[in-house]
């Protein structure tokens, strides 16, 4: 399934885009933008309120910020790593966009059963940005989603209700849903294609969902809070941030076990791989800081201090021919 990205290759659009990592700071509502080679904030800018996440665009074109308390997206230039513009959108907590480049899908997340007339996702011409639909998710905390492997559709999570509803990207209608407890986040197609890996902070591991059955097959414990993935650069393992107690489960993705678990401190939220695959980059949600792993033993590499409630960073650019969006899941 990720063959355009495993293997390391930076499509020749963007090969010559300086290496970047940018990181939104929800509280502090910038951006901070590092160099990966010595590890310096070396710029920064404001965006919106409580920017939660960098996608970039399925093209690799541009960068979107989610800023989800003001109901805007704003636009990066990878090139010059400045704001551009700023676009309406409906409260986004996240940005995806189907396989096949033709919509974009602000996902709005609404944690409370008060809300859940306004929790779910919306569907745009990814082109045009024209509204295509709004669809209406009953369970509340709409949150990370991932395509099947034929782009026909979508598992998403619902942090607040335990479920992971099936979405069929052609109609744009629910299809079906897997209750998994807990609290899941996020979500990821295994390399295989068989089964979507869901990280559930409420039951401390991963569960594994056939999205084509709609069964729960299994569950990988992992640590307390398991909250979002990254696979190494050839896809043989899958990294689990356990937000709760400071540490990194290594997954091996042949077997489906645990292979390692890392000490890596801080409060660890969401992760990037550099393109050749020797930076593990992690967000410390609740410090601060932005932390380097070696992925091939966990050392810590480097601390770097970014803003308020760093998120949803992203390495760019990244190896692969479209992006899913998120925080660079590309294939």
């Amino acid at each position: 399934m990720y063959s355009g990205s495993a293997g390391g290759v930076v499509d020749p659009s963007i090969a010559d885009l300086p290496h970047r990592v940018y990181v939104p700071n929800e509280t502090s509502n910038d951006i901070a933008v590092i160099d990966p080679e010595t590890f310096e904030v070396v710029g920064r800018f404001a965006v919106g309120s409580a920017p939660e996440h960098v996608s970039p665009d399925w093209d690799l074109g541009t960068l979107y910020v989610n800023n989800m308390n003001n109901a805007t997206l704003t636009v990066i230039d990878p090139l010059t790593q400045a704001a551009v513009e700023t676009m309406q959108v409906p409260f986004p907590y996240n940005l995806f966009f189907t396989p096949d480049g033709s919509k974009a899908i602000v996902v709005a997340d609404y944690l409370g059963i008060d809300m859940v007339a306004d929790n779910g996702l919306h569907f745009y011409d990814r082109e045009t940005w024209e509204p295509l639909k709004f669809l209406q998710v009953p369970y509340p905390g709409v949150n990370h989603l991932d395509f099947s492997p034929d782009g026909s559709y979508l598992m998403v999570s619902t942090e607040s209700a335990g479920h992971v509803v099936k979405i069929d990207t052609a109609t744009m209608e629910i299809v079906g849903t897997v209750d998994v407890g807990g609290s899941p986040l996020d979500v990821r197609l295994a390399p295989e294609g068989d089964i979507f890996y869901v990280a559930n902070q409420g039951t401390h591991g991963v569960d594994l969902v056939d999205g084509d059955t709609l069964e729960h097959v299994g569950f990988i414990p992992t640590g307390q809070g398991a909250h979002a993935f990254a696979f190494s650069r050839d896809t043989s393992r899958l990294f689990v941030t356990n937000r709760m107690e400071g540490t990194l489960t290594v997954i091996d993705t042949a077997s489906r076990e645990v292979v390692d678990v890392w000490e890596i401190g801080g409060s660890p939220d969401m992760a990037t791989v550099s393109p050749d695959g020797s930076q593990l980059w992690v967000s410390n949600r609740f410090h601060g800081t932005v932390v380097v792993i070696n992925p091939d033993n966990g050392d810590v590499l480097a601390t770097i201090e970014t803003g308020g409630n760093p998120h949803g960073l992203t390495y760019w650019p990244q190896p692969g021919t479209i992006s899913l969006g998120h925080n660079g899941n590309m294939r």
